[in-house]
């Protein structure tokens, strides 16, 4: 049988075997045939569409947004390379503003030079920020509004090393998370409940403030609804979103009033 098995496409692409399961059964990524033998294998067509895949994924598709997208009628797949460089393009001169301005922090950091303040935030993306906090007014009420305001206040006096502290603690609970999901344990299972624990208490100091009950499942279901956080996730580990979801309700329900 030519092509490509599972474990195959899996070392080629840096896509895990499980992910490429998931693919299968919810019809993003189906295998050209399935041999006598049980096996799933792919050819030249199915790698494409796996690029695709993953090149929508860079750019904060969701899973579904995907499909939608590549199951159109009129899906070109050499346009969408195109656009999808020229995107890549523009995000990599904001990588490259972003470069300068860690490359003038340190320096002004070691004395060499001082760093003019209008400079710190360059290569930042405040149109990003504020079509966030834009989704979640739509999204969640105005309600939200007095929420990000708290958190800015609470963040006011943050250094940039607060901030990268704080982002690297989160991207190790995410971490943590996935590798619970891979590993098969339990919602409920100690480990995975101290993990939650931790990312309870990771937003409690972002937010510098208790986070009730409803607040953290809130924020689970905020999770699953954002395509940015859920692609973000997914791209971790298939299945990711509805696990932390879920590992956050049953932390919640055991430990917060």
């Amino acid at each position: 049988m030519s092509g490509y098995t599972v474990k195959q496409v899996a070392k080629l692409s840096g896509v895990s075997v499980r992910a490429l399961h998931h693919y299968d059964e919810v019809g993003l990524l189906k295998p050209a045939c399935v041999g006598a033998n049980g096996y799933r294998y792919y050819g030249r067509d199915e790698l494409l569409r796996l690029q695709q895949i993953l090149f929508h994924r860079e750019l904060g598709f969701a899973l579904e947004e995907i499909a939608k997208v590549l199951d159109s009628p009129g899906f070109d797949r050499a346009a969408a390379l195109r656009a999808h460089k020229a995107k890549l393009a523009a995000e990599t001169k904001r990588y490259r503003r972003l470069i300068r301005t860690i490359d003038e922090t340190l320096a002004a950091f070691e004395g060499a030079t001082r760093m003019d303040d209008n400079a710190m935030y360059r290569g930042f993306d405040p149109k990003k920020q504020a079509e966030w906090e834009a989704w979640a007014y739509h999204c969640y009420g105005p309600q939200m509004r007095d929420s990000f305001n708290a958190v800015k206040e609470a963040q006011k006096s943050w250094s940039q090393a607060d901030f990268d502290r704080s982002q690297s603690e989160f991207a190790q609970i995410e971490a943590d998370y996935a590798a619970a999901l891979t590993g098969g344990l339990p919602i409920d299972s100690e480990a995975v409940q101290a993990i939650a624990r931790r990312h309870h208490a990771w937003i409690g100091r972002a937010w510098a403030r208790p986070v009730t009950k409803a607040a953290f499942n809130g924020l689970g279901g905020l999770y699953g609804d954002h395509p940015d956080f859920r692609s973000r996730f997914e791209a971790r580990a298939a299945g990711l979103v509805e696990y932390m979801q879920t590992a956050m309700e049953a932390f919640a329900e055991r430990e917060l009033a």
